[in-house]
């Protein structure tokens, strides 16, 4: 899948791998960045790498609760309600520019995200597995946007920024672009049994005591630190740990090390941190964690042969 996405996106790498990372371990991950760095066609990258169903809802002020989880429906000829199921019905689900709505559809997301279910009339539908989540927002434009509110961000494993490319990666995109479109091309490589069958085997990866030690004390670094008012709550650190079992496997481990743990902070911790008197700064939550990450002594251990 790393590969098949590549065949699209130039440069990323680490994106890509973060984002079969966030699939494996049956997470969400939000793209946060300025227009035109990929974000989209990244996410219709990994979605169309997997033989799985695929929806993409284009966020705007306008867009209501019911037209993403679906609506109940009179129908004259039974005399009855029936439910049509919304686009969250699916296996990948893009929310693009998800901060363009309003908060009330927002919160639309909020039980399929953490449930991995819709309820309509007092019936509840279930989401069928896999379930993700790929949101899309722009960081930077602030008219006409809805910031999303702490709750949804923490319902979000991990949050990546991809940036722009640097100049011999612009030129390969000029000339990986020029004559066709490799989006359209983009073949499954990955069934849905693929990764419900990793996404159920992830969790036996070994996570030994002292890389456990190391995550507690990063994230409770960061509940001690005076300019941060809100710090790691321990659903993050539960994220951190699960996001690193995920990683170790997409590396081809059966084991976390300090190493992972250190890959993901940034991605999986710094959107769960609100810096004092400067709410919304992601740049300054994420060098929170890069100096929550320099501060705590990292772990070392001996493999008994």
């Amino acid at each position: 899948m790393r590969e098949n996405i590549g065949r699209v996106i130039v440069g990323h790498a680490d994106t890509a791998e973060l984002l079969l990372t966030g699939l494996i371990a049956g997470g969400h991950v939000l793209l946060e960045d300025v227009p035109g760095t990929g974000k989209t066609v990244l996410a219709k990258s990994l979605a169309r790498s997997l033989a799985c169903d695929f929806s993409r809802i284009q966020f705007t002020p306008d867009l209501l609760p019911s037209d993403i989880t679906g609506s109940s429906v009179y129908s004259m000829q039974t005399g009855e309600f029936s439910f049509h199921p919304g686009p969250v019905f699916t296996h990948i689900l893009l929310a693009d520019e998800i901060n363009r709505a309003t908060p009330r559809t927002q919160a639309a997301l909020l039980e399929c995200m953490e449930e991995r279910q819709v309820t309509e009339g007092g019936v509840t539908h279930p989401l069928e597995r896999p379930f993700m989540v790929l949101a899309t927002q722009n960081p930077v434009e602030i008219q006409g946007t809805f910031p999303l509110p702490e709750a949804q961000l923490d319902r979000f494993l991990m949050r990546l920024t991809p940036g722009y490319p640097d100049t011999e990666e612009a030129l390969m995109i000029l000339n990986r672009f020029i004559r066709e479109e490799p989006l359209d091309t983009l073949a499954p490589v990955a069934s849905r049994e693929d990764i419900l069958a990793a996404q159920d085997t992830f969790r036996e990866t070994r996570v030994s005591e002292p890389v456990r030690a190391y995550i507690v004390a990063l994230c409770e670094k960061t509940r001690t630190l005076e300019n941060v008012s809100l710090g790691v709550s321990p659903r993050g650190m539960l994220a951190l740990l699960r996001a690193g079992q995920a990683l170790a496997c997409v590396r081809g481990r059966s084991f976390v090390t300090p190493d992972d743990v250190q890959a993901l902070a940034e991605p999986v911790l710094a959107h769960r941190i609100i810096v004092r008197s400067l709410f919304g700064a992601a740049d300054a939550a994420k060098a929170v964690v890069r100096d929550v990450v320099a501060a705590v002594p990292v772990p070392t251990e001996t493999i008994d042969p």
